[in-house]
């Protein structure tokens, strides 16, 4: 099967796994923001504000650049699967956080994005990971349930939760397989996260009419909601398709879960926590699992 035409440019091989590499690292600051921002930031309502903070922000940079297109431009189809899967990714994750505990929750969602993304990239783009993919996505993943000691605690294993949070790896996998398909179309990357970013915050913005949006009004709201907003959804995004544009959809899946290792470390340089021998192994497989999908690739010919 012949490769889809990539659109050319800095995000192309390792550089693009690096760009990749550089948004799941701002990605990692979204759990460390939301525990110093208020008391009363509940996560339905921060995950809504930052939605419609960074996809606000997307647009405004995409017509900045003069990147908005006019609609007959846009395929109807992965327009609107890119806008879904950014709407369906908050509601499932919280959803599966708030039933399951964090650890549970961030794992199943995170350590199944990758697979997810395989799935949905081989049964619309006809992508074949292939087996360097496969052993790094295993490695990656075990390393994520070692550094989040999945099980442990106090937290309980929900099968709804579980089900739910399994429904925010589809949701990521549907937008970054969508996304591919409109970069392979030629439209501007920074167009594109207007278009997936900006139609997700509408498609949330009912949410904001059912929440207490209190903790806004505090200085720490505030920064938390512009942090969110700004650097871990809009720069980190940008990011990410740049690096996208590149790199297969399982690769960039893969490359993404940098982000539970980054929010470990967060936790123990800022907020007190300790990793023990257990979740240091998971670390080192996690980080041992980024380098080989990081790694230069081998082109098979078409």
């Amino acid at each position: 099967m012949n490769s889809p035409v990539l659109q050319t440019g800095p995000g192309e091989g390792p550089a693009g796994s690096l760009l990749v590499l550089a948004a799941a690292v701002l990605w990692g600051t979204t759990g460390t923001a939301l525990a110093l921002a208020p008391a009363g930031a509940d996560p339905v309502s921060v995950g809504a504000v930052r939605i419609s903070v960074g996809g606000a922000a997307l647009v405004a940079f995409a017509a900045w650049r003069g990147g908005m297109l006019p609609l007959g431009r846009w395929p109807l189809a992965a327009t609107a699967a890119a806008a879904a899967g950014v709407a369906a990714y908050q509601p499932f994750f919280f959803a599966g956080v708030s039933r399951t505990g964090v650890a549970v929750g961030t794992v199943v969602a995170i350590g199944s994005a990758p697979v997810m993304a395989g799935l949905v990239g081989f049964l619309f783009r006809g992508e074949r990971p292939g087996p360097r993919w496969a052993a790094a996505t295993v490695l990656a993943v075990l390393g994520c349930g070692l550094l989040v000691g999945v099980g442990g605690g106090s937290a309980g294993v929900d099968a709804l939760g579980v089900l739910s949070a399994l429904g925010a790896g589809l949701s990521y996998g549907a937008y970054a397989t969508a996304s591919k398909n409109l970069l392979d179309h030629r439209l501007p990357q920074a167009a594109v996260m207007a278009a997936a970013f900006g139609l997700g915050g509408i498609l949330l913005s009912p949410v904001l009419l059912f929440s207490d949006l209190g903790w806004l009004g505090e200085p720490g709201g505030v920064a938390a909601a512009l942090h969110l907003g700004l650097v871990a959804t809009a720069a980190a995004y940008l990011l990410f398709v740049l690096g996208l544009a590149g790199i297969p959809v399982a690769t960039a899946a893969t490359l993404s879960l940098a982000e539970p290792l980054t929010a470990g470390l967060l936790g123990v340089l800022l907020l007190g926590e300790r990793l023990g021998p257990v979740a240091l192994a998971g670390a080192g497989l996690l980080l041992f699992g980024l380098l080989l999908a990081a790694g230069p690739r081998r082109r098979v010919p078409a």
